[in-house]
């Protein structure tokens, strides 16, 4: 209930009185954990090869302020939250749309990420999956918070891929968390910022649904709580060769889009964690549901994983 009551106030407030507040939060955590503040320090420097401590702290804050910025997003009037946000790139989208595409929207955890799914179903209909939260003191507020107009969520299982799938088909829209730790059994090894970190398949083979288009987005935060800007980009590099290559590919996508702004991607999340019963550089024991790239399901290596709908804000941090 303390947690409800404290979300429900942060959304009262003005967006700049939020992130100022975030801006304190960030670093009242970063003190208080030794584990969260020497993931932070590591996983920053394994991406930029060298300490940068101008960028440490403009990450520290802004980690604070993308967590309570969520109640805001949330629970806030969605015309309110849109009156926030300008978009770039929106024409990829009409370009898709009149070669008759389906859309695979793929947004790592950078910047507002919960304004993707929710702009994008002010324009049209977009399916995300849904795994609830960790801490389930914060189910209830995250579906108020998702449950807008054209915006519907599948169930993180096998119904759910399956709905993802059949949503590409019939050339809808679909969002897509790519950078969470998956499960054993729902990823590959491959390399982000250099390091072996264990990978979803699913954005990957979803790309590979025919007829789909994939975009890549994120919404950059402004500073004095001016607002947002959603930013959309076609793909740099083509998605050929095997699973693995495939999913390199996109973590080489998702690593140019945080170096756009580095001070605002989720540094504290324990990207490089392995799930139990996965081997180190090897493949997971066990199968789950894949999907192919005539856009079947079928049985293998891989199984349902997060999407825009994640978990409310990347799982295990």
């Amino acid at each position: 209930m303390i947690v409800q009551s404290l979300f429900r106030l942060f959304a009262r407030l003005p967006l700049s009185w939020l992130h100022r507040l975030g801006g304190w939060a960030g670093w009242i955590t970063y003190a208080a954990s030794p584990a969260y503040r020497r993931r932070l320090r590591q996983n920053l420097f394994n991406a930029l090869g060298h300490d940068d401590e101008r960028l440490l702290r403009a990450a520290i804050a802004e980690t604070g302020r993308q967590f309570v910025e969520i109640a805001w997003v949330w629970l806030r009037p969605v015309d309110e939250v849109m009156k926030k946000v300008r978009v770039e790139g929106w024409e990829l989208v009409e370009a898709a749309r009149r070669d008759g595409a389906g859309l695979l929207f793929i947004t790592p955890h950078l910047g507002c990420f919960e304004i993707n799914a929710q702009y994008i179903a002010t324009r049209e209909p977009i399916t995300v999956l849904y795994r609830p939260p960790r801490k389930s003191v914060l189910a209830p507020l995250m579906e108020q918070g998702r449950s807008r107009p054209q915006l519907r969520a599948a169930p993180a299982d096998l119904s759910g891929v399956r709905q993802l799938v059949k949503t590409l088909r019939s050339r809808g829209a679909v969002g897509m968390l790519p950078d969470q730790v998956p499960a054993a059994g729902e990823g590959v090894w491959a390399p982000f910022f250099g390091r072996p970190a264990w990978t979803m398949t699913l954005a990957a083979r979803l790309a590979e649904v025919k007829g789909v288009c994939t975009i890549y987005c994120w919404v950059e935060r402004l500073p004095r709580g001016e607002g947002f800007v959603m930013r959309l980009y076609p793909p740099t590099l083509p998605l050929e060769g095997d699973l693995e290559a495939r999913c390199a590919t996109i973590n080489r996508e998702v690593e140019r889009l945080i170096m756009l702004r580095p001070d605002q991607y989720l540094w504290g999340y324990n990207r490089y964690k392995k799930p139990r019963s996965v081997r180190a550089q090897g493949k997971p024991a066990g199968a789950d549901a894949e999907v192919d790239a005539a856009g079947g399901v079928r049985r293998g290596d891989d199984g349902p994983a997060h999407a825009a709908g994640g978990d409310g804000g990347g799982g295990d941090r």
